[in-house]
Protein backbone atom coordinates (compact mmCIF):
# COMPACT_ATOMS: atom_id res chain seq x y z
CA UNK A 1 0.00 0.00 0.00
CA UNK A 2 0.92 3.34 -0.98
CA UNK A 3 2.04 5.95 2.15
CA UNK A 4 -1.00 8.14 0.78
CA UNK A 5 -3.64 6.09 -1.15
CA UNK A 6 -6.97 6.80 -0.18
CA UNK A 7 -5.95 10.55 0.94
CA UNK A 8 -7.16 13.34 -1.26
CA UNK A 9 -4.85 16.30 -1.45
CA UNK A 10 -5.48 19.91 -2.34
CA UNK A 11 -2.43 21.84 -3.62
CA UNK A 12 -2.41 25.63 -4.50
CA UNK A 13 -0.46 27.04 -7.41
CA UNK A 14 -0.08 23.34 -8.80
CA UNK A 15 0.98 24.08 -12.20
CA UNK A 16 4.46 24.32 -12.62
CA UNK A 17 7.83 24.65 -10.37
CA UNK A 18 7.59 23.63 -6.57
CA UNK A 19 3.03 23.40 -6.54
CA UNK A 20 4.03 20.92 -9.82
CA UNK A 21 6.61 19.11 -8.32
CA UNK A 22 4.36 18.37 -5.08
CA UNK A 23 1.14 17.38 -7.19
CA UNK A 24 3.07 14.84 -8.52
CA UNK A 25 4.90 13.36 -5.62
CA UNK A 26 1.97 13.35 -3.63
CA UNK A 27 0.06 11.54 -6.57
CA UNK A 28 2.89 8.80 -6.59
CA UNK A 29 2.47 7.86 -3.39
CA UNK A 30 -1.06 7.47 -4.02
CA UNK A 31 -3.38 10.52 -3.17
CA UNK A 32 -5.81 11.92 -5.41
CA UNK A 33 -5.31 15.48 -6.23
CA UNK A 34 -7.26 18.67 -6.85
CA UNK A 35 -4.97 21.83 -7.43
CA UNK A 36 -5.27 24.85 -8.43
CA UNK A 37 -3.37 27.37 -11.26
CA UNK A 38 -4.28 30.79 -11.93
CA UNK A 39 -5.59 30.80 -15.41
CA UNK A 40 -6.08 28.27 -17.71
CA UNK A 41 -2.75 27.36 -19.62
CA UNK A 42 -1.41 23.93 -21.32
CA UNK A 43 0.77 23.95 -18.39
CA UNK A 44 -1.91 23.30 -16.16
CA UNK A 45 -3.72 20.77 -18.44
CA UNK A 46 -0.38 18.90 -18.80
CA UNK A 47 -0.07 18.34 -15.00
CA UNK A 48 -3.44 17.42 -14.71
CA UNK A 49 -2.59 14.73 -17.59
CA UNK A 50 0.89 13.80 -15.97
CA UNK A 51 -1.04 12.91 -12.93
CA UNK A 52 -4.06 11.43 -13.99
CA UNK A 53 -0.99 8.99 -16.03
CA UNK A 54 0.15 7.89 -12.58
CA UNK A 55 -3.77 5.99 -12.07
CA UNK A 56 -4.97 8.47 -9.22
CA UNK A 57 -8.06 10.86 -9.65
CA UNK A 58 -6.85 14.35 -10.42
CA UNK A 59 -8.67 17.37 -11.21
CA UNK A 60 -7.30 21.07 -11.72
CA UNK A 61 -8.98 23.93 -10.82
CA UNK A 62 -8.75 27.72 -12.10
CA UNK A 63 -8.61 29.89 -9.01
CA UNK A 64 -8.56 33.80 -7.65
CA UNK A 65 -6.26 32.38 -4.51
CA UNK A 66 -6.76 35.88 -3.06
CA UNK A 67 -10.84 36.35 -3.31
CA UNK A 68 -12.17 34.61 0.21
CA UNK A 69 -16.15 34.08 -1.21
CA UNK A 70 -14.54 32.91 -4.66
CA UNK A 71 -12.20 30.21 -2.55
CA UNK A 72 -14.39 29.00 -0.70
CA UNK A 73 -16.68 28.18 -3.26
CA UNK A 74 -13.71 25.93 -5.03
CA UNK A 75 -13.17 24.32 -1.42
CA UNK A 76 -16.54 23.27 -1.50
CA UNK A 77 -16.58 21.81 -5.27
CA UNK A 78 -13.59 20.16 -4.38
CA UNK A 79 -15.57 18.17 -1.61
CA UNK A 80 -18.33 17.43 -3.47
CA UNK A 81 -15.70 15.72 -5.84
CA UNK A 82 -13.95 14.32 -3.90
CA UNK A 83 -15.33 13.40 -0.67
CA UNK A 84 -13.20 14.61 1.15
CA UNK A 85 -9.45 16.56 1.98
CA UNK A 86 -7.14 15.14 3.68
CA UNK A 87 -4.29 17.71 2.84
CA UNK A 88 -3.45 20.96 2.16
CA UNK A 89 -0.88 22.12 0.78
CA UNK A 90 -0.73 26.09 0.31
CA UNK A 91 2.10 26.87 -2.13
CA UNK A 92 0.36 29.68 -4.54
CA UNK A 93 2.99 32.44 -4.53
CA UNK A 94 4.24 35.50 -6.53
CA UNK A 95 7.38 37.96 -6.58
CA UNK A 96 7.11 41.68 -7.44
CA UNK A 97 11.14 42.45 -6.56
CA UNK A 98 12.37 45.84 -5.89
CA UNK A 99 13.60 47.86 -3.52
CA UNK A 100 11.19 49.41 -0.80
CA UNK A 101 12.08 53.36 -1.78
CA UNK A 102 11.07 52.05 -4.91
CA UNK A 103 8.16 49.70 -4.13
CA UNK A 104 4.51 50.77 -5.44
CA UNK A 105 1.22 50.08 -2.75
CA UNK A 106 -0.07 47.66 -5.58
CA UNK A 107 3.35 45.58 -5.47
CA UNK A 108 3.38 45.39 -2.17
CA UNK A 109 -0.68 44.20 -2.03
CA UNK A 110 -0.71 42.23 -4.78
CA UNK A 111 2.22 39.75 -3.47
CA UNK A 112 0.54 39.88 0.54
CA UNK A 113 -2.87 38.97 -0.99
CA UNK A 114 -1.65 36.12 -3.05
CA UNK A 115 0.93 35.07 -0.90
CA UNK A 116 -0.28 35.09 2.46
CA UNK A 117 -4.07 35.67 2.47
CA UNK A 118 -4.62 32.96 0.42
CA UNK A 119 -3.21 30.67 2.53
CA UNK A 120 -5.65 32.15 4.86
CA UNK A 121 -8.52 32.08 2.87
CA UNK A 122 -7.64 28.02 1.79
CA UNK A 123 -6.95 27.34 5.48
CA UNK A 124 -10.33 28.94 6.61
CA UNK A 125 -12.16 27.00 4.04
CA UNK A 126 -10.45 23.18 4.69
CA UNK A 127 -10.69 23.74 8.66
CA UNK A 128 -13.95 22.96 8.95
CA UNK A 129 -13.80 19.79 6.53
CA UNK A 130 -10.95 18.18 7.96
CA UNK A 131 -12.41 19.23 11.89
CA UNK A 132 -15.50 17.16 10.62
CA UNK A 133 -13.37 14.70 9.86
CA UNK A 134 -11.11 14.28 13.27
CA UNK A 135 -7.82 14.90 11.13
CA UNK A 136 -5.94 16.13 8.70
CA UNK A 137 -2.43 17.49 7.12
CA UNK A 138 -1.86 21.16 6.31
CA UNK A 139 1.58 22.47 4.68
CA UNK A 140 2.51 25.68 4.13
CA UNK A 141 5.74 26.96 1.41
CA UNK A 142 7.33 29.80 3.40
CA UNK A 143 10.37 30.69 2.29
CA UNK A 144 14.33 31.43 3.77
CA UNK A 145 13.60 34.76 2.90
CA UNK A 146 10.63 34.86 5.16
CA UNK A 147 13.14 33.73 8.38
CA UNK A 148 16.31 35.80 7.19
CA UNK A 149 14.81 38.56 4.82
CA UNK A 150 16.27 39.81 1.46
CA UNK A 151 17.26 43.40 -0.18
CA UNK A 152 14.63 44.01 -2.63
CA UNK A 153 12.31 41.68 -1.38
CA UNK A 154 10.44 42.96 1.61
CA UNK A 155 6.77 42.24 0.38
CA UNK A 156 7.71 38.77 -0.65
CA UNK A 157 9.67 38.63 3.05
CA UNK A 158 6.72 39.51 4.83
CA UNK A 159 4.41 37.44 3.67
CA UNK A 160 6.53 34.15 4.13
CA UNK A 161 7.18 35.30 7.68
CA UNK A 162 3.60 35.60 7.68
CA UNK A 163 3.16 32.11 6.67
CA UNK A 164 4.95 31.41 9.67
CA UNK A 165 3.30 32.94 12.25
CA UNK A 166 0.05 31.53 10.65
CA UNK A 167 1.42 27.94 10.74
CA UNK A 168 2.32 28.33 14.10
CA UNK A 169 -1.31 29.95 15.52
CA UNK A 170 -3.38 27.96 13.83
CA UNK A 171 -0.99 24.47 14.84
CA UNK A 172 -2.10 25.29 18.27
CA UNK A 173 -5.54 26.20 17.89
CA UNK A 174 -6.44 23.00 15.62
CA UNK A 175 -4.01 20.46 17.22
CA UNK A 176 -6.92 19.47 19.49
CA UNK A 177 -9.05 18.34 16.53
CA UNK A 178 -6.29 16.29 15.12
CA UNK A 179 -4.77 18.58 12.50
CA UNK A 180 -1.27 19.03 12.00
CA UNK A 181 -0.06 22.27 10.41
CA UNK A 182 3.67 22.82 9.74
CA UNK A 183 5.62 24.57 7.08
CA UNK A 184 8.47 24.84 4.44
CA UNK A 185 11.22 27.11 4.44
CA UNK A 186 12.69 26.44 0.87
CA UNK A 187 15.92 27.82 0.12
CA UNK A 188 17.29 28.56 -3.83
CA UNK A 189 14.79 26.13 -5.76
CA UNK A 190 15.76 25.91 -9.85
CA UNK A 191 12.80 27.18 -11.36
CA UNK A 192 10.93 28.31 -14.65
CA UNK A 193 11.82 31.79 -13.22
CA UNK A 194 15.38 31.14 -11.75
CA UNK A 195 16.06 29.96 -14.99
CA UNK A 196 16.04 33.50 -16.52
CA UNK A 197 18.77 34.54 -14.49
CA UNK A 198 22.86 34.41 -15.94
CA UNK A 199 24.17 31.41 -15.19
CA UNK A 200 26.68 33.80 -13.24
CA UNK A 201 24.08 34.56 -10.81
CA UNK A 202 23.25 30.93 -10.27
CA UNK A 203 26.77 29.79 -9.84
CA UNK A 204 27.48 32.70 -7.15
CA UNK A 205 24.31 31.57 -5.26
CA UNK A 206 25.83 27.83 -5.37
CA UNK A 207 28.86 28.69 -3.52
CA UNK A 208 27.20 29.69 -1.14
CA UNK A 209 25.41 26.57 -0.30
CA UNK A 210 26.94 23.82 1.48
CA UNK A 211 25.73 21.06 -0.76
CA UNK A 212 27.16 23.22 -3.78
CA UNK A 213 23.90 23.06 -5.65
CA UNK A 214 20.52 24.63 -6.06
CA UNK A 215 17.71 22.99 -4.66
CA UNK A 216 15.02 20.94 -7.65
CA UNK A 217 11.22 20.89 -6.77
CA UNK A 218 11.28 17.47 -5.87
CA UNK A 219 14.06 18.25 -2.73
CA UNK A 220 10.80 20.35 -1.67
CA UNK A 221 8.29 18.08 -2.32
CA UNK A 222 9.52 15.31 -0.69
CA UNK A 223 9.86 17.28 2.84
CA UNK A 224 6.07 18.03 1.75
CA UNK A 225 5.48 14.57 1.47
CA UNK A 226 6.79 13.64 5.10
CA UNK A 227 4.52 16.49 6.63
CA UNK A 228 1.50 15.38 4.90
CA UNK A 229 1.88 11.71 5.70
CA UNK A 230 1.80 9.72 8.95
CA UNK A 231 5.21 9.53 9.55
CA UNK A 232 4.95 13.11 10.44
CA UNK A 233 1.93 11.90 12.65
CA UNK A 234 3.57 14.05 15.77
CA UNK A 235 4.73 16.73 14.16
CA UNK A 236 2.95 20.17 14.36
CA UNK A 237 4.12 23.60 14.33
CA UNK A 238 7.04 23.22 12.47
CA UNK A 239 8.96 24.89 9.98
CA UNK A 240 11.47 22.54 8.06
CA UNK A 241 14.65 24.32 6.20
CA UNK A 242 15.22 22.92 2.94
CA UNK A 243 18.23 24.65 1.60
CA UNK A 244 21.49 22.46 1.29
CA UNK A 245 22.86 24.72 4.46
CA UNK A 246 22.80 27.61 2.83
CA UNK A 247 25.14 30.26 4.42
Amino acid sequence: MKMLEGKVALVTGGTRGIGRAIVLKLASAGASIAFTGQRESDALRQTESDVLNLGVKCKAYISNASDYSLTQELVSEVHKEFGKIDILVNNAGITKDTLLMRMSEEQWDDVINVNLKSAFNFTKAVVPIMARQRQGSIVNISSIVGLNGNPGQANYSASKAGIIGLTKSVAKEMGARNIRVNAVAPGFIATEMTDALPQEVKDEYAKRISLRRLGQGEDIANVVLFLASDLAGYVTGEVITADGGMM
